[in-house]
């Protein structure tokens, strides 16, 4: 009845795409908006403790606002396109092998104030594109960190320092690791992540982002 609910009044008050306003489509990005999203060459970001580090485009324009939507303006629906984008990107690259994908978690009260989780809902989205199984369990945010937009490298470390907790009891059965997050700058959460579950005996790990705003 609450799908039938909404599907009605998405019918009798159309989506407006986000990105230019247009309500054809009726939905929060439309085609057009998306295919002028910018991919980047398809090779590596960088390495860190042997685990390759992927990006999929610039963190400027639509791409820019679609994850400023989702972050932190509850626009949940932009969390398909985000794992779209994503998942296209992710077929170029040509990887092998059955993962687990792993969102970057955030703090249990940052998440009682947004109301969720934004890379949960990506995650999502990109195992419905994939097959791949989701795993919210495997690793936790146990401190509550600054926002890391305003430090530097070694302030970033600092603060994402013991920030992470890897519960080897949710066992992932085999599967490599695919860690997914928004924006990879410095590379600092990823590496934070890659040093505990390396220190949980777990090295199958590809870390993955949508984008970053200083690739080299």
């Amino acid at each position: 009845m609450i799908d039938f609910l909404i599907g009605l009044l998405d019918w009798i008050y159309k989506k407006k795409c986000y990105f230019c306003g247009n309500s054809k489509e009726s939905v929060k990005m439309c085609s057009n908006c998306f295919d002028e999203l910018e991919f980047l060459p398809v090779q590596l970001n960088k390495v860190y403790n042997k685990v390759p580090i992927y990006c999929a485009g610039l963190y400027d324009k639509n791409l820019q606002k679609m994850i400023r939507g989702l972050k932190y303006h509850r626009q949940r629906d932009l969390a398909y396109f985000q794992a779209k984008f994503m998942y296209q990107y992710w077929e170029k690259l040509n990887i092998d092998g059955e993962f687990e994908i792993i969102p970057v978690p955030i703090f249990p009260k940052r998440k009682k104030k947004r109301k969720y989780n934004h890379m949960e809902l990506v995650a999502d989205e990109f195992s419905k594109l994939t097959g791949y199984d989701v795993n919210t369990e495997l690793i936790k945010r146990i401190k509550d960190t600054k926002p890391q937009y305003n430090l530097n490298k070694s302030q970033r470390m600092l603060n994402l320092d013991k920030a992470f907790s890897v519960d080897v009891s949710k066992n992932i059965a085999g599967k490599r690791v695919l860690i997914i997050d928004d924006i990879c700058t410095t590379g600092s959460t990823f590496e934070e992540m890659i040093k505990e579950l390396n220190n949980a005996g777990i090295y199958d790990i590809i870390c993955y982002a949508t984008t970053t705003p200083v690739y080299q």
